[in-house]
């Protein structure tokens, strides 16, 4: 029998055999981990090192006009939806007065979609003719010198449907007690460039500043011009009684002014600061103010007259800031140059769509309006007026008409984009302070123009107003 530190020469044997398997696995082991490190670093390299908290940014799809041909039978509605198509052709003789003051080679847009000024001049004559012989007439008129282009930003068809009005506030031509918000001229150093000048991918961009040091420098925002920038200069225009009502305006473009002297002014776009447009609505939903679907000219009007401490600080947040000059004109003139006709006149993206040509609009009614829209017919017409009777709020009524690009605005961008004039008072007030709609676009183009149709504006490299949710 063996003690306890007695082993056997096997035993022994063993042990040390053991031993050796041990350092050869722990080696091996070691080994591999080494080569494993080594392969995931050389991997490593191979890769770009993108931060984990930086977003990657993803490339927004550009707008892009595309065009086809179709019959006027294809146009919803047409033309039994626009009875008074004679009122359209004198929308368009207004144009054909601006066409007639330019050389005939000279383009119609950016895209040339539209030919040139020679293409209109037959419609243009027979317009004049054409103007006073009645509806039936004018749709005989429009399907033989005109055919029609269904508008898409590429296989999107629909697009968003806004309205502006002429709007009435009260004023001085002095400041005084009661009114101390002024509306201000154009600076004389405020500067406008045409990008689109300078490089052919800028074609229909724009900016506005001032020149200091040989450089264009950013002019005053909204906040810097309501906290004095430009006061003390003789810059005023008018004075009105209201800045909600003074800031709705720069909105809208134009309006009147009844003057406490006596008597009425209209003024009208002169210029803006160059800064971006921001819709306050949007601020307002993000704030938690109003939800996205009660956005509306009525509801943030209404947030902003309830909330006077922290209305000039919201209105701030659009650095956007419009000049005016006196109108001499009957109404409010658009970008075309020509005084704008309420329900006719319609402005769009000067980018895709040229100024001065027709357009047929398929579009609906805001519902919520529709009952105090036929309210304020029987005010305005009287309480027996035929057509005036209360409509049930969930209708969604289809709005068909033939209207003429006369104007554009800052946040109008897009090839389906139009927004709508309505004229003066307060169902026009109703209904584009509520309109946010979608609809469909068809241009109307002279016949000698339709071999070119389909027309993709890719060929054009063409990128995607001041008026929005507000």
């Amino acid at each position: 029998m063996m003690s306890g530190g007695d082993l056997a020469p096997s035993s022994i044997e063993e042990l040390r055999r053991r031993l050796v398997l041990w350092r050869f696995a722990t080696l091996a082991a070691v080994v591999f981990a080494l080569a494993a490190v080594a392969v995931l670093w050389l991997w490593a390299r191979r890769l770009p090192v993108v931060p984990p908290t930086e977003p990657v940014a993803v490339e927004e799809r550009e707008p892009e006009l595309v065009l086809e041909a179709v019959a006027f039978s294809d146009l919803p509605g047409w033309p039994d939806s626009d009875p008074g198509l004679d009122d359209a052709v004198r929308a368009l003789e207004a144009s054909c007065r601006v066409f007639g003051v330019r050389g005939g080679d000279r383009p119609l847009g950016d895209l040339g979609v539209a030919g040139k000024v020679a293409d209109w001049e037959p419609a243009c004559l027979e317009a004049v003719k054409v103007a006073a012989a009645g509806a039936s007439a004018a749709r005989v008129f429009f399907e033989e010198f005109f055919f029609a282009a269904a508008v898409s930003d590429r296989d999107d068809a629909v697009g968003l449907f806004t309205g502006y009005f002429e709007p009435t506030l009260q004023g001085s031509r002095s400041r005084q007690a009661g009114f101390d918000t002024p509306l201000y001229l154009r600076p004389p150093e405020l500067v406008d460039v045409d990008l689109g000048k300078f490089r052919d991918d800028l074609r229909g961009r724009r900016v506005a500043g001032t020149v200091g040091g040989g450089r264009l420098e950013p002019f005053a925002d909204r906040d810097e011009i309501e906290r004095g920038a430009l006061a003390g200069r003789g810059l005023e225009l008018l004075w009105v009684d209201n800045p909600v009502d003074a800031f709705f305006l720069q909105i809208q473009g134009s309006g009147r002014v009844e003057l406490f002297e006596g008597g009425s002014v209209r003024v009208g776009y002169a210029g803006q600061n160059g800064h971006r447009y921001y819709a306050i609505g949007r601020e307002l939903v993000e704030r938690g103010e109003l939800e996205l679907k009660a956005v509306s000219m009525q509801s943030i009007r209404g947030w902003l007259e309830d909330n006077p401490a922290e209305a000039a600080a919201v209105m701030a947040t659009n650095a956007s800031y419009v000049f005016f000059r006196e109108l001499q004109e009957s109404g409010p003139v658009g970008s075309l140059g020509v005084t704008l006709i309420p329900e006719r006149s319609v402005a769009i993206d000067k980018k895709f769509l040229p100024l001065g040509v027709p357009l047929w609009i398929d579009t609906t009614l805001p519902s919520e309006s529709l009952a105090s829209v036929d309210a304020l017919a029987v005010t305005e017409r009287g309480s027996d007026a035929e057509d005036a009777q209360v409509l049930p709020t969930s209708i969604q009524a289809a709005y068909r008409r033939l209207m003429v690009a006369h104007d554009t605005g800052g946040a109008i961008r897009g090839p389906v984009r139009a927004d709508l004039f309505w004229g003066p008072g307060e169902r026009a007030a109703e209904i584009a302070g509520r309109m946010r709609q979608e609809g469909r676009l068809w241009l109307l183009l002279p016949r000698t123009l339709e071999p070119m149709i389909s027309f993709n504006a890719s060929r054009s490299s063409a990128p995607g107003k001041q008026q929005s949710a507000e």
